[in-house]
């Protein structure tokens, strides 16, 4: 075994096709990042041709779906990949999905971002904005990264900063309610910043879905919906049993 789960095949094709499509999805994974980066930028600075430039780039975001799922059901089609092979190709499947959705939450971000081009800006609201947009950004890189490497210990650390997502998240929403309260007048656009800054929110949800297809694929266990407390155990347990403990 090169890692964890991937074993060498007798036709060198298969191996080749296994890893091609990884490769696919990390790039796709780093168009998405890329994404989320224009957007966010174009949130805070007020570049609303960014904005756009983002809204225009979702359908390459598509585009990389749909190629790398032809690619995974030409697998399943030729191959019949069982036990750890199927297992890749199903975290695959699942792991382009919610890219694509990341890339549609940029995209609201980058639509949010044109509106909001003319607004004002109040300093320590878009200051958080723009921590949260960098954390959940590491998140999907670090999401991504445990992919690469197949790692169920990276991918367990990213499900670990979910929950201080949300609490910058929650931050964010009180201030600007404050906003609207204290001025009526920007309700409009602060209800525009609101739904930008819930997109951000959602993509370190999905970032936290990847990583859990990597747990999947890597201890062979079905993580979603089980809590922060049985993954950790989860992952704890097959790292244990790897090393000989």
């Amino acid at each position: 075994m090169d890692k964890v789960g991937l074993e060498k095949h007798t036709s060198k094709q298969f191996d080749a096709d296994l890893e091609d499509v990884r490769e696919l999805v990390l790039s796709m994974g780093g168009l998405v990042e890329q994404q989320i980066a224009d957007a966010v930028r174009a949130l805070i600075t007020g570049e609303g041709s960014l904005g756009e430039d983002v809204v225009q780039g979702d359908s390459q975001v598509n585009r990389m779906e749909v190629e790398i799922d032809e690619e995974c059901t030409r697998i399943l089609a030729r191959r019949a990949p069982q036990a750890g092979d199927l297992r890749l190709i199903i975290a695959v499947a699942k792991t382009i999905t919610d890219l694509e959705r990341i890339g549609d939450e940029a995209e609201k971000i980058g639509r949010m971002a044109t509106h909001l081009a003319s607004y004002d800006r109040p300093k320590s609201a878009f200051r958080q904005i723009e921590t949260l947009g960098r954390h959940v950004r590491e998140m999907l890189r670090d999401s991504l990264d445990a992919f690469a490497r197949l790692d169920s210990e990276a991918a367990l650390r990213v499900a670990q900063q979910d929950a201080e997502v949300d609490r910058e998240y929650e931050g964010i929403v009180r201030q600007c309610i404050t906003y609207m309260m204290e001025d009526p007048r920007t309700i409009r656009h602060m209800l525009d910043v609101l739904w930008a800054v819930k997109a951000l929110e959602r993509i370190g949800d999905h970032s936290t879905n990847i990583g859990e297809y990597v747990v999947y694929f890597v201890e062979g266990k079905d993580v979603r919906h089980i809590g922060l407390e049985a993954m950790e155990k989860e992952v704890t347990e097959g790292a244990a049993r790897r090393r000989g403990g």
